[in-house]
């Protein structure tokens, strides 16, 4: 990145206004517990059409929240997506693109949504995965979170090490090394760290991010519920089932821990995965077409859920949301003064506040804008309509491919023909979203460019043929 954009970043950092807090309308200002799983398939929960994998805590959740059926999240794999869900901006703004390089993250001085709300009073809290940068300037606690416990990377071997891992790899509770004996399964040690931080002191509201490593790989399954999923053949959907189980019963257990506390009935729970199921992790994305790393639906089109008993009823709710709305919503539950109309600079958020929405208390817009870019595929929902561009090595620009979600969800029929005015229209618009953006600050392995194209290609039709990609 050029000097003169990184010195206007960071300036715009620098330039922040003081956090005022307001009483919400119910006088106290929620717990917030934000659960984000791991390359989970979007059709692997029973509430999302699942027959061969058991998650009753989920099921029960989504019974009692908003359930929003058209939930996105900022990219389709996993770093990105992190850096906009935490900061509440398009992550490509700070040319944060791809996914993480050891000497790469956040910026200096990148402003958070724990940062905020912990300068708004709140106790802020992260467990598990962190994968948005590996410096002191962009550690856990140097960003707004007061405890950490986790791994910096991205994926690490669920069960106990033999060999001490490395810096990335090894799990840390606020700078001490936690030994590898001190657990036998990740999933529940996570789950074990965020209910004892729920039973903890409460004399402050708390903010909880569990970022679960589950069910991203490496593939490794608790026994008793591979056992207990005999009924699955494939070994590999088993797997994938079990550490979605694990993942679930750690949901029920969080909630068990902020009812036996008293605090269930104020506490603001979403749940959400980072992106799509995988190719490579046995998931079923369901009817949604792509996988991880593609602009299709099955990349960013994620299960969504906003569970919030004092104020928000449990619904449907069909309207176009991003994860990029969760920073100015959990602000606004919080009571936290913070822009959220998108593109203000310095501060300004580029998702919305939800609550009024869900709440009932205005009409959500019919069309909104959301876009999308990692290297060499970009695209732009605008609608129902959906235009994805995809770049060449030697950077020319293959023909643009445009579908329509209302007639067309599955993506099959490109139609772009047919709709030149609004092709020109729509690629006007992600090139002025582009001239926004700084440069990316680093870039991706040629092999995972080649990827990219390879999961945009027409004639990539069927679960069988995309699980033959990485």
């Amino acid at each position: 990145m050029g000097l003169v954009l990184l010195l206007a970043f960071l300036a715009a950092c620098a330039a922040a206004p003081s956090i005022r807090v307001a009483s919400p309308d119910d006088g106290a200002r929620p717990n917030i517990v934000l659960i984000v799983a791991d390359d989970l398939g979007y059709a692997d929960l029973g509430f999302t059409g699942a027959t061969d994998i058991p998650t009753p805590h989920l099921d029960r959740l989504a019974a009692e929240s908003v359930i929003c059926t058209d939930g996105h999240v900022c990219a389709s794999v996993c770093a990105p997506s992190r850096a906009g869900l935490l900061t509440g901006r398009y992550q490509q703004r700070q040319g944060f693109e791809m996914n993480l390089r050891p000497e790469m993250g956040l910026l200096p001085g990148t402003i958070t949504l724990p940062g905020r709300l912990q300068a708004a009073g709140y106790r802020t809290a992260a467990v598990g995965k962190w994968h948005v940068g590996y410096q002191e300037h962009n550690h856990p606690q140097a960003v707004g979170f007061d405890h950490f416990c986790g791994l910096l990377s991205g994926s690490r071997s669920y069960f106990p090490m033999e060999k001490e891992p490395g810096p990335t790899k090894r799990i840390e509770r606020n700078g001490e090394v936690v030994p590898e004996r001190s657990f036998d399964y990740l999933t529940d040690f996570f789950t074990d760290e965020g209910a004892a931080l729920i039973d903890g002191e409460n004399s402050k509201p708390l903010f909880l991010y569990m970022a679960y490593t589950a069910p991203h790989g490496p593939m490794h399954a608790r026994p008793d519920l591979m056992e207990a999923l005999g009924a699955i053949e494939q070994p590999g959907r088993r797997k994938y089932a079990a550490m979605v189980a694990a993942l679930d019963e750690g949901v029920g257990e969080l909630r068990a821990a902020l009812e036996r506390t008293g605090q269930a009935n104020n506490t603001l729970i979403v749940f959400l995965s980072d992106n799509g199921g995988a190719t490579n992790n046995h998931s079923d994305n369901g009817p949604w077409r792509g996988m991880k790393g593609s602009k299709w639906e099955g990349g960013q089109r994620v299960p969504f859920l906003v569970h919030w008993p004092a104020r928000l009823k449990p619904q449907r709710f069909d309207s176009v949301v991003s994860s990029l709305d969760l920073a100015p919503t959990l602000l606004a539950a919080a009571g936290v003064n913070g822009s959220s109309d998108p593109g203000t600079e310095p501060n300004g958020l580029d998702g919305l506040n939800l609550l009024p929405w869900l709440e009932g208390r205005a009409a959500a817009p019919t069309t909104r804008t959301l876009y999308f870019r990692r290297a060499v595929a970009a695209a732009i929902r605008q609608g129902d309509w959906k235009l994805i561009r995809i770049t060449e090595e030697d950077g020319t620009l293959r023909p643009p491919i445009l579908v329509n979600l209302a007639t067309d969800p599955g993506e099959l029929h490109d139609v772009a023909g047919a709709e030149s005015a609004l092709v020109e229209a729509l690629m006007r618009d992600l090139d002025g979203w582009e001239s926004q953006l700084l440069p990316p600050r680093w870039s991706t392995g040629e092999v995972w460019r080649k990827n990219q194209r390879l999961k945009h290609e027409p004639g990539l039709l069927g679960r069988d043929a995309e699980r033959r990609l990485p």
